[in-house]
């Protein structure tokens, strides 16, 4: 028996749970559970709601409340939510918790006095009249690169990721006061000490798998950066260092930790020690957007604290909606809590499953959750079903009929239902959850298909014994398939279950063991409803609805109030003559240093041909200067300079979001791009 310990990511408390979440991390995640449980596996699974940072405290104060407020009323309604889809958590706790911030304070303690957290003086905005330090999200302003309104640490125009003080005529969130730079003191925590072994754990772990593997490399060939662990808040967990007044860790310096807090107070509970489980074989469950979170800075603090390293982290990739990517701020987005008061949340396991592999971005469209439902479930396991318990009850009493002389096709058919549980098993096992449902769907065809071939409605008045065959088999598949579905439609199952008057609690294993004839069932019920046509279409009414509301309302105010965990929104059309004014040239960088009191910013002197000009790139926490001297990189050249921290720039280096720089090698120096 293997202990194994699953977490799922923590879900951000200033909103409730929507479709994207389930699918990326939790569904999968109690498949994965469930499955294990019923091979016999000790399993603990985990999770919290993440309560501090930045955008609680904002929303408290626009709300006049304290942050604990807001961040209890959201982890109720995600509490709920999780609830109502059978999410099989062992404990679901809150960061607030006494225990997470016992944990929390003593893991940075250690890293502390070990040498892995140093103090270093930086450049941060100052409102003078609130008497504090402004926080990203307590910043907003004008973009340095394309001039739209900016909050503090994003610009949701141009993708951007921003440094407050690199915003144009920033202001104070609270008062609306421009705030000043000053000078403060903050906690790094060296990253940059674990290159090499995080090298070595990202190519070597043989559970990793390849978008995780290889997103986590492309951040390493760049070289770590040390990373900020502080903030100067009065939300959140206080730094427990003499003279760090004031500062409380970072929410990602703490969030990770909600882990082994919320295992601790499962431990005491029921008196079980949680480490046995970490110590076994660990797998998180996560969102892609938090892969380099997961897969580099988690771990070099686990390194730095000596502890054992997750085996897996399973980055689910993102679900859009109705082909638009979701969007909390125009309510163009799902919620679960609405979903489940109109449809069974087994209906919503199943279709999220089925949709897509989970290491591909998939859409979640109205018309194609209605045919899923109606196709597979209602007319492939639905059918099956309702006529193996309906012909079982009409010809043999309500009793699993003999099984004698088998035919070819009995022995086909036979042999496909001994196969499929370890077929589905291991594929589970493999994380390859939709291949499992999908042999399950496919065998329930062959079911059919079988059933339609030996007509037992005539078989029973011409050759009892073919009728009394299919009818013995046919029990056999509903049977293995009440075992089977009870990781993906766990509630079905169980009616499943009901029906052929089994229990409900199940190993795996059990799936294998044939009924015996002579074993009692009951009447068929209908399991599987086929959804109208007319109530997709007051869902989808109801989703455009939102967002029309939404847009006519952003008119009056433009200020986004996106979620911590938004997955971004479709951006608006500009017409080709819009685009012509771009002008991008191919340049060569001469020169290039770090800003000094600026994590982030680089001062870099770039030839694009004609002259050379001086750019403030926000690329420090992602490369060394030295190894962006001598790169080729597409440089916008006509945007109006702009003076960030007092220096002064005049273009910008194209690049990701995530500070990946764009590299034509091949071009030349001056070249304009196309």
């Amino acid at each position: 028996m293997t202990k194994i310990f699953i977490s799922c990511a923590l879900p951000y408390a200033n909103g409730p749970c929507h479709l994207g979440h389930l699918r990326s991390t939790y569904i999968p995640a109690d498949i994965y559970a469930r499955y294990n449980r019923m091979a016999g596996n000790d399993v603990l699974m985990v999770c919290a709601t993440d309560e501090h940072g930045t955008p609680i405290a904002v929303k408290a104060d626009a709300e006049g409340k304290e942050p604990i407020e807001v961040a209890k009323r959201y982890h109720d309604m995600i509490v709920e939510d999780i609830n109502s889809c059978d999410i099989s958590f062992d404990n679901f706790a809150r960061t607030t918790d006494e225990i997470h911030y016992q944990i929390s304070q003593n893991f940075f303690k250690y890293l502390y006095d070990k040498g892995l957290i140093y103090e270093e003086t930086i450049q941060q905005l100052y409102c003078e009249n609130c008497e504090k330090f402004l926080p990203d999200r307590y910043v907003e302003g004008i973009c340095p690169v394309c001039g739209a309104e900016a909050r503090g640490d994003h610009c949701e125009v141009c993708g951007r990721a921003l440094d407050p003080i690199e915003l144009v005529e920033p202001k104070c969130l609270t008062c609306g006061n421009t705030p000043v730079i000053r000078d403060s003191t903050q906690y790094f925590f060296k990253l940059s000490h674990f290159q090499k072994p995080l090298e070595e754990y990202i190519s070597t772990n043989p559970y990793l798998p390849p978008n995780v593997r290889n997103y986590a490399q492309n951040w390493l060939k760049e070289g770590l950066q040390d990373w900020i662990m502080t903030r100067d808040m009065k939300w959140g967990i206080p730094v427990p260092l003499e003279g760090a007044e004031g500062k409380v860790i970072y929410v990602w310096g703490e969030a990770f930790i909600g882990y082994m807090s919320s295992a601790a107070a499962w431990s005491r509970r029921t008196g079980i020690p949680w480490e046995d489980y970490w110590n076994g074989h660990v797998v998180h469950f996560i969102g892609k957007d938090i892969i380099y979170h997961h897969s580099l800075f988690w771990p070099a603090m686990l390194l730095g604290r000596d502890c054992k390293l997750p085996d897996d982290i399973f980055a689910g990739e993102f679900l859009s909606l109705e082909g638009r990517k979701m969007s909390t701020s125009k309510n163009w987005v799902v919620w679960v809590a609405d979903f489940v008061k109109d449809f069974d949340s087994d209906l919503l396991r199943y279709y999220l499953t089925i949709n897509a592999p989970l290491n591909k971005d998939t859409d979640f469209s109205w018309d194609e959750f209605q045919r899923r439902v109606n196709d597979e479930l209602a007319d492939v396991i639905g059918n099956f079903l309702h006529r193996t318990f309906t012909f079982t009850n009409k010809f043999f009493d309500g009793k699993v009929p003999e099984y004698k002389n088998p035919s070819e096709a009995d022995l086909e058919f036979e042999q496909a239902i001994r196969e499929l549980p370890d077929k589905v098993g291991d594929l589970i096992a493999d994380m390859k959850f939709r291949e499992g449902l999908v042999e399950i769907i496919l065998t329930a065809k062959k079911g059919n298909k079988y059933f339609n071939d030996q007509e037992p409605w005539k078989a029973v008045k011409e050759d009892m014994e073919k009728a009394s065959n299919c009818l013995y088999l046919s029990n056999q598949l509903c049977k293995a398939m009440a075992v089977l579905l009870k990781p993906y439609i766990p509630n079905k199952a169980d009616a499943i279950c009901e029906i052929i008057n089994i229990p409900t609690e199940n190993t795996w294993d059990d799936a294998k063991v044939f009924l015996e004839t002579g074993h009692e069932i009951n009447k068929a019920k209908p399991l599987f409803k086929k959804i109208e046509d007319k109530v997709i279409e007051e869902q989808k009414e109801k989703l455009y609805k939102n967002l029309e509301t939404q847009e006519n309302e952003s008119k009056d105010d433009k200020k986004s109030k996106e979620s911590k965990d938004d997955e971004g929104e479709k951006m608006d059309l500009i017409s080709i003559d819009e685009f012509a004014k771009v002008e991008i040239k191919i340049g060569k960088i001469l020169e290039c240093e770090k800003i000094e009191k600026s994590n982030k910013l680089l001062r870099t002197q770039i030839d694009i041909g004609d002259k050379t000009i001086q750019v403030i790139a926000g690329l420090g926490k992602r490369y060394a200067p030295e190894y962006l001297v001598g790169k080729m990189v597409p440089v916008v050249t006509n945007l109006k300079p702009a003076k960030l921290m007092g220096e002064l720039s005049e273009g910008m280096i194209m690049a990701t979001e995530s500070a990946a720089i764009l590299t034509p090698d091949d071009c030349e120096i001056g070249e304009l791009l196309m």
